[in-house]
């Protein structure tokens, strides 16, 4: 998952790139990007966050009245500065592309483009593979008189043969900018506006949020295959090029995606708010009856103010979170994860001593964090210990731009909520039904649809049984390479 945003507009936009990306540090913290351009193209990126990369003498090298941003949180390829975004190419009229995503048929692209356009790639990153396609396509068209369709074809080509997840932000030298979505619409992607006494200036992003920081009136979320391109004379051009019914990622609202966003018409925090009201009938049903809800800070917290207020129980936020050390789930070791865990998270005994407390969580991933909660509130005195996920269990791994690791590594696939309980320590454990997830986003209000492959194994873009084999021979690899790499004097690490 990555966070991308582009501007264009009568001045430099290169604040509003920063800021906006600033807003979106929570969707990767990897590296970031950014480029610009006036008539050349000006570009920086490195590894860290936005104030690590982004100093004031590097953003006064970026002028230009249009470009594009990235913060990375590394799915496909490794963690180096040459796969960090934007990435740029020369020809034709020079483009810059930004993503958020994950392309599944990576191999298939790269054998097309060397064998029809001999175009071979220089990173793993599949974002090559999306701008070298769409270039090659529109090197097919008069390059002297490029027209508004003559882009929308490229789009629809490219749409037609990437497949997978994807959300793009294109600049294209000397003609303007261009955003378009995978044809199921499974990563978030919105349009803004603010106009100026110069004129307009248009924005897209990955979230609303950016939007509310920067003064930008919100225009529309960017729907499945939708296409949208605004010229020199700042004229917006709208195209469904290749659309399919629309497979929005549910993670978004249950983890990933801030609070106080607004995506496909639902604000986050109120559809976490109703997530934790449906698992009142569970929790009922149980018969367990806590002294106290709380959240595992920060996706847990409307979740469980939801469950709270469904079965008449005080809120408490008893765990209290280290805001200065990073997201737990987006670092890359299960070691890691654990270290930030016991940084992250201090109880307050005086409210969970010798109490029944209901923790809620956004999901159960491989249970080792989880379990650590467990035992940290078991540390502080809590009498007895249930732990609520407000996702169903995740039984498949996202292929679409989330790292959610093999199938073997994901707990909720290989054992019974019994054995989960006792492997975690709580008293209990209480999974959202994935039933009532799916009733909550297809209701017929024009914005429902979602992607729920984690949770149930069926992905919307169909067969991806090659590609689930190929993540699990490149994570068998990695490790086996890690492991040749321990000094044989000492224990080759292990993961739970």
């Amino acid at each position: 998952m990555c966070g991308i945003v582009g501007f264009f507009g009568p001045d430099d936009v290169v604040h509003d790139i920063v800021f906006g990306l600033t807003a979106l540090q929570h969707r990767g913290q990897d590296a970031a990007g950014i480029a610009t351009f006036d008539t050349n193209f000006h570009l920086r990126k490195g590894q860290g966050l936005i104030n690590d990369v982004f100093r004031p003498k590097h953003v006064k090298k970026l002028p230009g009245n249009i470009g594009i941003g990235h913060v990375r949180y590394t799915t496909q390829g490794s963690n180096e500065t040459a796969l960090a975004q934007p990435f740029t190419s020369s020809y034709p009229f020079g483009l810059a592309m930004v993503h958020n995503g994950n392309v599944i048929n990576f191999r298939e692209l790269a054998k097309r483009l060397h064998d029809k356009y001999h175009v071979l790639p220089k990173t793993s990153n599949d974002l090559e593979l999306i701008m070298y396609t769409f270039a090659s396509e529109l090197r097919t068209k008069d390059l002297d008189h490029l027209s508004v369709i003559d882009i929308f074809d490229a789009v629809e080509t490219t749409q037609e043969l990437a497949k997978g997840a994807y959300a793009t932000v294109t600049v294209i030298a000397g003609h303007g900018l261009l955003a378009f979505n995978d044809p199921n619409g499974i990563r978030p992607l919105v349009m803004g506006r603010r106009d100026t006494p110069e004129g307009p200036v248009y924005a897209f992003a990955s979230e609303s949020t950016c939007f509310d920081y920067l003064g930008y009136e919100f225009i529309k979320d960017i729907g499945p295959g939708q296409a949208v391109f605004i010229d020199q004379n700042f004229k917006v051009h709208y195209k469904n090029a290749y659309a399919k019914p629309k497979s929005f990622c549910a993670f978004e609202y249950i983890y990933f995606a801030r609070e106080d966003s607004s995506i496909h018409g639902r604000l986050v925090a109120r559809e976490r708010v109703r997530l934790g009201k449906l698992l009142a009938r569970k929790v009922l049903a149980a018969g367990i009856a806590p002294d106290m809800v709380i959240d595992v800070p920060s996706s847990g917290y409307f979740a469980a103010s939801g469950l709270a207020e469904a079965i008449g129980v005080p809120y408490r936020r008893a765990l209290v979170k280290n805001n200065h050390i990073g997201r737990s789930f987006i670092v890359s070791s299960q070691v890691g994860r654990e270290d930030i865990v016991k940084k992250k998270l201090n109880p307050i005994r005086a409210f969970v001593e010798g109490k029944k407390v209901a923790v809620v969580d956004d999901s159960i991933v491989r249970g080792t964090t989880s379990r650590r909660i467990v035992s940290i509130l078991r540390e502080a005195g809590a009498a007895e210990v249930y732990f609520i996920s407000s996702a169903p269990p995740i039984i498949a791994p996202c292929i679409y731009g989330i790292d959610m690791a093999m199938s073997t590594e994901l707990i909720a696939a290989n054992y019974t909520e019994e054995e989960i309980c006792n492997y975690i320590g709580a008293d209990k454990v209480i999974y959202q039904d994935l039933s009532d997830l799916q009733d909550l986003f297809s209701e017929d209000r024009g914005h429902g649809g979602g992607c729920f492959a984690c949770f149930s194994g069926k992905y919307p873009t169909g067969d991806v049984t090659p590609y689930l084999r190929h993540i699990q021979e490149e994570r068998q690899s990695q490790r086996r390479d890690k492991t040749l790499s321990v000094s044989p004097k000492a224990p080759a690490p292990t993961e739970h």
